[in-house]
């Protein structure tokens, strides 16, 4: 018996009732995602000059890239909520939000007037950020983690940090409508960090609330 296999036939035996987690996820993201823009509109507010904003290339690269990481850790987690081992080929799909960043990288380096890397990369609000995105995403996290229960993830652990990319990524959109900072190389560094925080604290919650 192979190791998939044997997996699946624990998860049978155990009793515990596997489902599949995306009418859940369906239903649980949004309604945080609201709970979440609630709150930023609450807090933060968007930024003043947000129509304006809207027709600047780097403005907008920053909801293509946070929504590409919500997505395909969406994807990564409908796969890991099932008993089997989620083969490795998957999380290719994470260069997909890293290669739209590195592109909006060389393509501001190379657009005039240049502006140093160091300002780019502080920007002026790189603590708020840091804060901001693992707050905004707590209701979205726990959405996340609620839905992949229904599941029998093989590892509670990596499906609770790809519950925490799902989140962290959703939250960053939000933040992005407030944000100030437009450099891709400011999106790469703080915003990049704030996942990640949000990322372990899923895998440490997920290890004990996904178990089967």
């Amino acid at each position: 018996m192979d190791t998939d296999r044997l997996i699946a036939t624990l998860a049978a035996d155990n009793g515990y009732p596997a489902r599949p987690p995306g009418p859940t996820l369906a239903i649980a993201v949004p309604v945080a995602w609201a709970a979440s823009l609630a709150l930023l509109l609450a807090t933060l507010g968007l930024r003043p000059d947000f129509m304006q904003a809207l027709r600047n290339p780097l403005f907008d690269l920053k909801f293509v890239v946070t929504l590409a990481l919500a997505l395909v850790a969406l994807a990564l987690a409908l796969q890991v909520s099932r008993p089997q081992q989620l083969p490795r080929r998957w999380f290719g799909l994470l260069l997909v939000p890293v290669a739209l960043l590195a592109l909006g990288i060389a393509g501001e380096a190379l657009a005039p007037p240049p502006t140093p890397a160091l300002l780019r990369l502080m920007g002026h609000n790189a603590l708020l950020c840091m804060a901001s995105i693992p707050a905004l995403s707590l209701p979205l996290l726990a959405a996340a983690l609620i839905g992949l229960r229904q599941g029998a993830p093989a590892r509670p652990a990596l499906a609770g940090a790809i519950a925490g990319l799902l989140s962290s990524g959703l939250a960053a959109a939000l933040y992005a409508a407030h944000c100030i900072d437009d450099s891709p190389l400011f999106v790469a560094t703080w915003y990049t960090l704030a996942v990640a925080l949000v990322t372990l604290l899923g895998a440490a919650i997920g290890a004990r609330v996904l178990r089967y």
